[in-house]
């Protein structure tokens, strides 16, 4: 399923949230506590600063119309950004603020979806500002362009989410066990038509962000390793990473290539072709 693992860069503190911008010909990954958005361009095979003062952007996708949507920490909000430019599309619900807004996804009618864990009001400042939550829970909101509203509250830390191709189902990692003692640690799975949901699998390591293949395949970070389950939740293969693993995308020129943001480092490897 996989060719060679190469590493292309190194030098962050906790890279996260891997996208490939087809527009830009670049991956974009965020260097969390260094506050900045990092692009890679594998044509030269340059990593340089995209965004500096990125207010500890995390997590990010693109919109139907190919434009990055990503989760700010520390804006405690959802930005687009559009020709170089920012703006917010969301920043807060019920008349206050969110917690930290950690990883993002759009649906195919354009609704956008993200999780809220608390991660960036931790009092270390490593990835957000200290502060309260303005409301009591973390949740997985909804926002249809005109207002936001949680469809998930049952979770203790949403982190990382995926749809399954055909969209019937919400995949969202739970890493409430980072500060709950026996808290969760599991990949939960949600019926989008009821939000109903169900526990997916429990990966050897840490499922922290995660991505949702055309076959249904979920490739998840998994600490060291990046691991592939069945959409049945079968495991099916593991490959091991030199460091702990963050988040995973697929992208590059022709659509083969992994990319891997794990602690300090950006990886890549190639997907073997089908059949």
């Amino acid at each position: 399923m996989l060719e060679r693992i190469e590493r292309l860069w190194t030098g962050g503190a906790w890279l996260e949230g891997p996208t490939w911008v087809p527009s830009l010909g670049a991956l974009l990954f965020s260097d969390i506590p260094n506050n900045r958005v990092m692009a890679y361009d594998p044509a030269s095979g340059a990593v340089a600063v995209h965004r500096s003062d990125a207010e500890f952007a995390n997590g990010r996708t693109l919109d139907r119309e190919g434009r990055v949507v990503q989760a700010s920490h520390g804006r405690r909000a959802i930005e687009r950004e559009d020709g170089g430019v920012l703006e917010t599309l969301v920043g807060s619900w019920s008349g206050g603020r969110f917690n930290s807004p950690n990883d993002v996804v759009v649906a195919s009618n354009g609704d956008v979806y993200f999780t809220d864990p608390p991660y960036g009001l931790h009092e270390s400042g490593r990835e957000g500002h200290p502060g309260m939550q303005d409301y009591d829970g973390c949740f997985v909101f909804r926002w249809d362009g005109d207002a936001a509203t949680p469809v998930i509250t049952d979770m203790v830390h949403p982190n990382g989410l995926a749809f399954s191709p055909d969209e019937s189902l919400l995949y969202v990692a739970d890493t409430g066990f980072f500060w709950v003692p026996d808290g969760p640690r599991h990949i939960r799975a949600y019926d989008t038509a009821t939000w109903a949901g169900r526990e997916f699998v429990q990966p050897s390591g840490i499922a922290d962000g995660f991505r949702v293949d055309a076959a249904g395949l979920v490739w998840t970070s998994s600490s060291e390793a990046v691991q592939v389950f069945s959409p049945a939740g079968d495991a099916l293969a593991a490959f091991p990473f030199p460091e702990r693993v963050s988040n995973l995308c697929f992208g590059g020129p022709d659509g083969r290539d992994l990319y891997v943001t794990a602690s300090t480092s950006l990886y890549r490897a190639r997907l073997t072709p089908a059949g």
